[in-house]
C-alpha cells in the first residue's frame, strides 16, 4: 500500500514500543521517510495511546491542516476509533510490523530461514534465545544495533519482499522514500 502524505497534513506518528520508536527515529534522523520531523505533531515520535486519550491530548486544539495518524503496531486487530467529532479532520493508517519488529534483526543477520525452521513463534524470543540478545526491545539497544541506517533499510526492504501485506495494509517499507 503506497502512502502519500499531502503537503498540508500534520503527522502524528505513534509507536507501539521502544523498538518501534527507535527504528522510526533512526529513519527520521537520516531523512529516509516520506515525511520529516518538522511535519510531525510535537516534532517527535509519540507513544501509542488509545483513541480517546489521543483526542484528549491532541485533538482539542484547532489545527489549520488535517492530521494523519500513523500507528506503528504489530497487531492487525487492534481497534482505534475516533469519535465522530474528529473523524473529518483525521486519517488513521496502521503500519503493521507483524509478527514483531524484531524480525528486522533476524533479517539483518541473514537468519530468517533458520528462524522459520526453529519452531520459535516470536521473533523477540528467537533473538533472546538463539541470537543471545537480552534487551532486544529496548530503545537504546535498537538504536545502537541499527546505527547504520543502510542495514535497517535493507532489512525493511527484505521484510517487504518476504511478507505479503493485506489489501489495505501498510508496512515500514511504504514509509521509506526509496519505495
Amino acid at each position: 500500500m503506497s502512502i502519500s502524505v499531502p503537503d498540508n497534513c500534520l503527522i502524528a506518528c505513534m509507536c507501539e514500543g521502544g523498538a518501534e520508536t527507535a527504528i522510526v527515529s533512526i529513519l527520521l534522523d537520516y531523512d529516509l521517510l516520506v515525511f520529516n520531523r518538522s511535519r510531525m505533531l510535537e516534532e517527535t515520535v509519540l507513544r501509542r495511546v488509545s483513541a480517546r486519550e489521543f483526542e484528549k491530548r491532541y485533538l482539542r486544539y484547532e489545527y489549520d491542516q488535517k492530521i494523519m495518524i500513523l500507528r506503528i503496531i504489530d497487531s492487525r486487530n487492534e481497534m482505534f476509533r475516533l469519535s465522530k467529532a474528529y473523524q473529518h479532520q483525521v486519517q488513521v493508517i496502521n503500519v503493521i510490523t507483524a509478527p514483531e519488529i524484531e524480525i528486522l534483526m533476524i533479517l539483518s543477520q541473514g537468519k530468517y530461514d533458520h528462524f522459520c525452521r526453529s519452531g520459535i513463534q516470536k521473533p523477540s524470543d528467537y533473538c533472546k534465545s538463539i541470537l543471545k540478545i537480552k534487551n532486544v526491545k529496548s530503545l537504546e539497544f535498537v538504536t545502537n544495533y541499527f546505527s547504520d541506517p543502510g542495514v535497517l533499510t535493507d532489512s525493511i526492504t527484505e521484510y517487504h519482499r518476504l511478507h505479503k501485506q493485506g489489501k489495505n495494509e501498510a508496512s515500514l517499507y511504504d514509509l521509506l522514500k526509496l519505495s
